[in-house]
């Protein structure tokens, strides 16, 4: 297969454009998402820019990376930050029901606020309804853009179930909040009075008496009360949702997909960049994380397996010859070639070699990596060269293993370069182990910005299959 010849997305100049103001990294949870946004901040305010990293990650992980105990929501200084060039970056979590507390407490009275703040209603709307993370984080990405105190503002997105929920829900919820449905419920409390009964009752009794039915009488008039409570402040949920919509539309502001170079993800980052385009936001390219590689890439999955074979053959015949000195060795009982190498090489043609397209290969290569010394340990404590031959048969087909998850993910990012062929890509190659401190960011920042090594290494990788 040949290098996809996608062009290559240069993060390093996207950061250090004073005119990026906003990166929004997205994409399908578990790619690597808030790693990859942790990565670009610290690697930003190394090379000179005022950053902030916003995150709606519940796992904390970016914390934990950063070295601080806990992320809430104000931005704190990251420590250990080398800010020789003149950067710093600061990194904070979402708290959505605190930003929608301050929401409140910025557009009502003091007295009008607290009665939202102690309404039911407003208590489970502000902790879990449906679009109220998302609507959060752009109202949260709003505010911090407003006050100009860093020059660059990066989103880690919310682990969304699709790509639209991001986009979408914002404006979902805006409507709710601004809707028709919610301005019945306050027409009576508006109206006030005996008038307002009779108002409920003519007009819209049936409905309400439906909805009562549905909701439960309670939470009818939490409802209600948190409307009448809300009345001044349903036309800025619709404003601000549409002025941060703006926002991610306008110059300054650059998306960035990210995904794993598997089907699902690679699906979803496709579909991801097509509504991207048709909402005219701003992409800047696509972060392939997590790519396999392999330094002895010129050999390919079939000759290592036509060379494993070869020495398993020579094993299992090595292994059948009687010697003088055995004196078992003529009983036909004991030439069970279960016992042998061969039957172990066998074993490991039918069943160790990975399935180029099950989802479940990295999990298989890794447990193939831990296998072959049981399964092809060398049985001579001497270090003969039977055991030598064993050995090489063990790591010529974890290497067989190792270049076909190679081909299944250039065949995956083929597929997509072939649907997207104008989306720039950085690949950033898979580490042995997670990431936890701000030496592992940078080093997704160096892998991210540093493309040639690994497109060379594509270049040279052959096809399988």
């Amino acid at each position: 297969m040949s290098m996809d010849m996608a062009p290559r997305l240069d993060t390093d100049a996207l950061l250090a454009d004073p005119e990026t103001r906003i990166v929004v990294c997205c994409g399908s949870g578990g790619v690597g998402k808030t790693t990859t946004a942790a990565a670009l901040g610290v690697r930003a305010a190394e090379r000179g820019r005022k950053a902030v990293v916003l995150t709606i990650d519940p796992a904390r992980r970016l914390a934990q990376s950063m070295g601080i105990d806990a992320l809430d929501n104000v931005p704190r200084r990251v420590e250990g930050i080398d800010g020789s060039a003149g950067g710093e970056l600061h990194a904070m979590m979402l708290d959505m029901k605190r930003t929608f507390d301050e929401f409140v407490e910025a557009h009502a009275d003091p007295e009008r606020a607290r009665a939202i703040l102690a309404n039911p209603f407003y208590q489970s709307l502000s902790a879990g309804f449906a679009g109220t993370q998302e609507y959060m984080a752009m109202e949260k990405l709003g505010q911090l853009r407003a006050r100009d105190e860093w020059d660059l503002i990066i989103v880690d997105t919310p682990p969304s179930r699709s790509a639209l929920d991001f986009l979408d829900a914002p404006k979902r919820l805006g409507s709710f909040l601004d809707g028709k449905f919610i301005k019945v419920l306050m027409a009576p409390a508006k109206v006030g009075g005996r008038a307002g009964m009779k108002f409920l009752n003519v007009g819209v009794s049936m409905m309400t008496g439906t909805v009562s039915k549905v909701l439960g009488g309670q939470l009818m008039r939490d409802v209600q009360t948190f409307a009448a409570a809300m009345d001044t402040m349903f036309g800025g949920f619709r404003t601000r949702a549409e002025a941060t919509y703006r926002l991610l539309q306008a110059p300054g502001t650059a998306f960035l997909v990210v995904a794993a170079p598997e089907r699902d993800a690679l699906r979803e980052a496709a579909y991801f960049v097509e509504r991207l385009a048709a909402d005219r936001m701003p992409l800047a390219g696509l972060v392939l994380n997590r790519v396999h590689g392999s330094g002895a890439a010129q050999l390919s999955a079939e000759r290592a397996l036509a060379a494993a074979e070869t020495l398993s053959l020579g094993l299992a015949e090595a292994s059948a010859v009687p010697t003088a000195d055995d004196p078992e060795s003529d009983d036909p009982e004991n030439d069970d070639p279960g016992d042998g190498a061969g039957d172990g090489a066998e074993n490991l043609v039918e069943g160790g070699i990975v399935d180029p397209g099950s989802g479940n290969a990295r999990e298989q290569n890794a447990s193939a990596a831990d296998d072959p010394p049981a399964a092809d340990a060398p049985s001579d404590p001497d270090g003969s060269p039977t055991s030598a031959e064993r050995l090489a048969v063990g790591l010529l087909r974890l290497h067989a293993e190792r270049m076909l998850v190679l081909a299944r993910e250039q065949r995956t990012h083929h597929r997509f370069t072939t649907l997207h062929p104008e989306v720039p890509v950085a690949e950033v190659a898979a580490l042995p182990g997670d990431v936890h401190d701000l030496a592992g960011l940078r080093a997704i920042g160096e892998r991210l910005a540093d493309q040639t090594e690994q497109t060379e290494q594509q270049q040279a990788t052959p096809a399988v299959g």
